[in-house]
């Protein structure tokens, strides 16, 4: 064993001295910098990671009805949400909570998919918990670390199916639109339009979710809430007052034949103001609140009478003869007919041109007929002839020009468009150059043929005939777009003259069943061809006609000739005008439909193909 130079073994301790106070003084400043230096910071991230945020969802504005009359508003529910820091803990803590909140596959991936979009947040488990449940729940808080159980204001129509398709109901945002501009602010869970006014108006009726803060430990559960850090109040969304008539539409909803398929909309035509609109079938949009019931959406979905269909906005028809006052104003506007003029054939109830025969609704024929009798009596023969004197080309030009291919505009998710050629070229496309003849042109002289309109364009039209200047504003619920007003080219005189023509069907004409004492009404009747079944009914009329303060317009589905949905009009025009008092007593018996005698369900779909036919039945 040899010895080592003590020196040597004095330096070395030395050295390893000096590295040891060396590391100890590094740890010494580091310790420092963290607990003295960096102590602010390092809080901040402390309180961070303890402290979870908890949205407080804002209560949605109200919707109203022009006399202030609430048509959408919020009641007080409960939600019941879940802080977990993972998701096997999630899961844990579902399974705990199972006996009270059972949950179906398609429920857990909706909560599972909420938790990976947002895994610091809680994650709601059930919107409009009912009492019971929230109760038992609070008494087992202590054993269900991270349950968050808190008010959250729930959605109320209370009008239900009178005014489902334009209140709209509300639905859970998607993860797609949370990209999106339109729902800058939305939070996951957040409730948004789906549907009617709801969905117009979102930016206005969404409130500013509030927030709070719950105090977690390391593994992710509620310790308390911290209420030493401010809360964020949630902040209301703004009340939007509509132009709907409350009573109206309610009148409208309850005369509205049972069993019967269509739409009613009244509007002022002078500032485009919708006083009611109903569409039937209806659904009830309370079904929605806290979530949709997947049975109860499917049948909602696949019904063959389509209820979530507003078909005021959506269904296109066959405008039938309402059709025939647009066909008249071309011919004034461009100077071929006058109101006295005759054609050169007189109606003996039908019409041939080339091969084909073109029959008018009256087959024993109406005789030698001025345009002003033409109107009165809906006589097809003579339309059929204006229809050739004003020629297929300026007959297309003049019917876009007046927009009878564009959307109304009116403030409604959703309308369609409705279809109409825009020019010679489309019948060579759809026929070739060389497959069609101008008995196309006969066909859309009486509203039919390739021409599907939607009651609420129609509406826009006879808006137009109603107001002295041939003129009318786009028709609205809540705003008006100032600067939208359609018109046609036609002086008082020519306006006058139709006006009074559609006065003679009420009084001596088609509708004549329908007049109303002390009124003087304005309308035009109309039976739509429906090769899948019975025909349609049209009926719209405006009144006083001296000074014009509403538009009510009907389609009905089967009704089979417009003559029977003419009552139910002018019914509601006396309703608005004189009040409850001098309306008639007693159902509509031309609409009564017998259970027995129903149609089978025929769905009139979105893409529905165009109606053809070469006649059209009785008005």
């Amino acid at each position: 064993m040899s010895w080592q130079n003590p020196y040597e073994l004095t330096h070395r301790a030395a050295a390893v001295r000096g590295v040891t106070v060396a590391v100890f003084a590094v740890l010494v400043l580091a310790f420092f910098r963290v607990q003295v230096l960096g102590s602010d910071r390092y809080e901040v991230q402390s309180r961070e990671n303890r402290l979870r945020p908890v949205s407080l969802p804002a209560p949605r504005g109200l919707l109203t009805d022009r006399d202030g009359v609430v048509l959408a508003d919020n009641v007080p529910g409960y939600s019941i949400a879940l802080l977990a820091s993972s998701v096997d803990s999630l899961l844990v803590k579902l399974d705990r909570l199972a006996p009270l909140l059972p949950l179906d596959s398609a429920q857990l991936a909706a909560i599972l998919r909420r938790y990976r979009s947002a895994p610091t947040e809680p994650v709601v488990v059930l919107r409009d918990a009912p009492f019971e449940v929230v109760s038992a729940l609070e008494e087992q808080r202590a054993w269900n670390p991270g349950l968050v159980i808190q008010s959250d204001p729930k959605r109320r129509y209370p009008f239900a199916d009178v005014t489902a398709h334009l209140v709209g109901y509300v639905g859970e945002v998607t993860e797609v639109e949370l990209q999106t501009q339109a729902y800058r602010g939305a939070r996951h869970g957040t409730l948004v339009g789906r549907d009617g006014l709801e969905q117009v108006y979102e930016d206005l009726l969404r409130g500013r979710d509030g927030v709070k803060f719950a105090e977690v430990d390391a593994l992710g559960r509620t310790v308390r809430e911290a209420s030493e850090v401010e809360v964020l109040q949630p902040e209301p969304g703004q009340t939007v007052r509509s132009t709907i008539d409350i009573d109206l539409q309610r009148y409208i909803a309850g005369m509205f034949p049972a069993g019967r398929r269509g739409a009613v909309v009244a509007m002022e035509p002078t500032s485009g103001e919708v006083l009611a609109l109903y569409s039937a079938p209806s659904y009830d949009p309370n079904a929605f609140i806290g979530g949709y019931d997947p049975d109860a959406w499917e049948r909602l979905s696949t019904s063959e009478e389509f209820p979530l269909f507003n078909r005021a906005t959506q269904a296109r028809y066959a405008p039938a003869s309402p059709w025939k006052l647009a066909v008249a104003a071309m011919a004034l506007e461009r100077g071929v007919a006058t109101m006295d003029s005759k054609m050169a054939m007189p109606c003996d109830g039908g019409m041939r041109y080339y091969n084909r025969y073109f029959r008018c609704w009256r087959t024993e024929g109406h005789g030698q007929l001025t345009l002003f009798e033409a109107i009165q009596h809906s006589c097809d023969v003579y339309f059929y002839q204006l229809g050739l004197t004003l020629g297929l080309t300026n007959l297309l030009h003049d019917a876009v020009a007046l927009g009878f291919r564009e959307r109304s505009g009116i403030d409604l998710p959703n309308e369609y468009a409705p279809q109409f050629p825009p020019s010679t070229e489309y019948y060579n496309r759809l026929y070739g150059p060389r497959g069609w003849t101008n008995a196309v042109t006969l066909n859309l002289s009486i509203g039919q043929g390739e021409n599907a309109q939607t009651l609420i364009n129609m509406m826009l039209f006879y808006s137009m005939l109603a107001n002295r200047r041939g003129a009318a504003p786009r028709p609205h619920l809540v705003e008006e777009r100032r600067g939208e007003i359609r018109a046609m080219g036609l002086g008082e005189p020519e306006l006058g003259g139709l006006r009074e023509a559609l006065v003679a069907v009420v009084n001596r004409g088609t509708a004549a069943g329908a007049q109303i004492a002390d009124l003087h009404i304005a309308g035009k009747t109309g039976t739509a061809q429906n090769p899948q079944g019975p025909d349609h009914g049209w009926f719209i009329a405006f009144a006083p006609v001296e000074e014009p303060r509403v538009v009510v317009g009907a389609i009905i589905e089967f009704a089979e000739h417009g003559s029977s949905v003419a009552p139910l009009v002018t019914r509601i025009i006396a309703r608005h005008l004189l009040g409850p008092d001098a309306v008639p007593r007693g159902p509509i018996r031309s609409l009564e439909m017998p259970a027995d005698s129903a149609p089978d369900p025929v769905p009139i779909l979105p893409d529905t193909s165009l109606l053809r036919g070469g006649t059209t039945g009785p008005r």
